[in-house]
């Protein structure tokens, strides 16, 4: 039986490189849900369609981390049709044995309500634009704006708002080191492994 691990939050708060982690840790497989929106969003033309169409090799173009592949994807996940198209392949994928760690927006609240671990990692808007920037090269001032564009398209859409699951773990990396950060995820999963084998 699969084991799911859902890991949701806002961009640049860490949740991404903790879903990597775990996942190599525990041998899981690891999806980046958010890869999904933004290979639709960079296709360009009707956002429905491509997200119907939407192949692995969309998933490995090289401009899929920048920040208007990220606006891109925050403006086509607020349409239900493409998150409608989207969602059987997130949920197949979740059942994959041993266990999978999917990480985006709503993986706790909608994808895998039923996940043996939910993690909603925050960090602050500030700590957050810093990150962005410096992954990116961009002016923190910018990103802050960005990220908070983006917060608010993200938490007010209709369909699968960006909120933490009602039974998740709030992770606030703000403060902590990422290997810190990783180190409390594996604690956290490690504990409900322990209480499945019960």
């Amino acid at each position: 039986m699969s084991f799911a691990i859902a890991i949701d939050g806002p961009a640049a708060s860490g949740k991404g490189t903790i879903a990597r982690a775990l996942a190599v840790y525990f041998g899981f497989h690891h999806l980046d849900t958010g890869l999904l929106y933004r290979a639709t969003g960079v296709r360009g033309g009707d956002p429905v369609q491509a997200a119907q169409s939407l192949t692995a090799e969309d998933l490995t173009r090289d401009d899929l981390r920048s920040a208007g592949a990220g606006q891109a994807a925050s403006r086509v996940a607020a349409i239900p049709e493409v998150r409608a198209a989207l969602f059987d392949f997130q949920r197949r994928f979740a059942a994959r044995e041993p266990g999978a760690v999917l990480d985006g927006r709503d993986i706790g609240t909608v994808i895998c309500p039923d996940a043996e671990v939910k993690l909603y990692v925050i960090a602050s808007d500030e700590i957050r634009a810093q990150r962005r920037a410096a992954e990116l090269g961009a002016d923190p001032a910018e990103m802050l704006l960005q990220l908070q564009e983006r917060d608010r398209r993200d938490s007010e859409r209709a369909t699968a708002p960006l909120r933490p699951a009602d039974d998740a773990v709030v992770l606030d990396t703000s403060d902590l080191a990422i290997d810190q950060a990783i180190a409390i995820a594996i604690e956290i999963v490690d504990k409900a492994w322990n209480r499945r084998l019960l």
